[in-house]
């Protein structure tokens, strides 16, 4: 027999209100549209809220406010999509490998490991390197000499770390990603480049989530910083000496260039690209697509991704933008003679 639960287990786990059935049994998850008569969904918006009377499933996670009259059973939480996720967790919980040190791992003799570690098959723990309590080292990831790590870290497979990064506590690094390699800097001279020396570090700080074939590339001096609950998409690149703000969340192919410090619960939408040696504020939103040259204060939101438009007009459009220093030219000519006809005319 599959696992269940009542509702009103359901509920005590995550802490909300029921509304009906007690004693009614729940034997999983499913979405909205397809939940049956012993499963649990939920409904935050309006465009469902209004559906639930339709729907069979055996109860549904709302919002405290919503007080409309159903038959169905309800779960009311203050934020129905976390109670949601709380309610998948009960159901599907999460199994850790068993700790341990593969035979095929490579640890070096100085390097320090906590308790109930996992390191996992071909993967490397460099000199001096430290991975702390009940952290994860899945097969084929690289740890490189005076790496340190914090507690319950998950490090998924083909991951590097290289020298001297700081990683904190219930950090997870998905597959792919490369912590620490060297910023791109180079001297000009002649028409050749010289290569800067990067002394520096990348340090992530607690409860971040770095997604899959991030590259997050080491200071030039001090460190590249990504603070605490900060999320990344796949694919990001960051490069020396950025900050990003604490929780801010950066989205799928964002690109942000040395030096640049982003505030705290800023979001940075998907193909979004970052000059160097900016300030973005707190609480700022970068649509997709955008390029971003400037400065951008506390709050605001930009954007300047275009949207999709027929072809043969995107050919038209194409021609009109190299004319238009020309026509602006002509239009503030043509400002100027208007304003002259209508003092002329007022004069007479």
């Amino acid at each position: 027999m599959g696992t269940e639960y009542t509702l009103q287990q359901i509920a005590n786990t995550i802490a909300c209100d029921l509304a009906g059935d007690s004693e009614k049994r729940i034997t999983g998850i499913a979405p909205f549209e397809t939940a049956g008569p012993e499963q649990i969904t939920f409904a935050a918006g309006s465009k469902y809220l209004k559906r639930i009377n339709a729907i069979q499933a055996g109860a549904v996670i709302v919002p405290k406010s919503f007080t409309a009259t159903t038959g169905a059973n309800l779960i009311k939480a203050d934020n129905p999509q976390l109670a949601f996720n709380q309610v998948v967790a009960l159901f599907h919980p999460t199994s850790a490998p068993t700790p341990g040190i593969s035979e095929q791992a490579m640890i070096a003799s100085d390097a320090r490991l906590g308790e109930d570690v996992h390191v996992g098959a071909f993967a490397t723990v460099g000199k001096g390197a430290a991975v702390g309590d009940r952290s994860v080292i899945h097969n084929g990831v690289f740890i490189d000499r005076n790496v340190v790590i914090g507690d319950d870290v998950i490090i998924h497979p083909n991951v590097t770390i290289m020298h001297g990064c700081r990683i904190g506590n219930r950090v997870t690094i998905h597959p792919g990603t490369v912590i620490g390699s060297d910023g791109f800097g180079f001297v000009p001279d002649g028409g050749r480049y010289h290569k800067i020396p990067q002394m520096g570090i990348v340090q992530i700080d607690d409860d971040v989530e770095i997604g899959a074939g991030n590259t997050i590339d080491r200071a030039t001096f001090g460190r590249t910083w990504i603070q605490r609950g900060v999320k990344t998409d796949n694919l990001v690149h960051i490069a020396h000496n950025v900050v990003i703000g604490e929780d801010s969340v950066i989205v799928a192919q964002v690109g942000i260039a040395g030096s640049t410090t982003i505030g705290h619960h800023a979001i940075i939408a998907g193909q979004a690209g970052i000059s160097g040696h900016l300030t973005l504020g707190n609480h700022v939103t970068v649509g997709p697509m955008t390029g971003v040259g400037k400065p951008i204060a506390d709050g605001e939101v930009v954007s300047s991704g275009s949207t999709s438009m027929p072809h043969r007009t995107w050919l038209r459009v194409q021609r009109i933008i190299p004319a238009l220093p020309e026509m602006k030219k002509q239009v503030a000519e043509l400002e100027k003679k208007i304003k002259e006809l209508e003092k002329r005319i007022k004069d007479q």
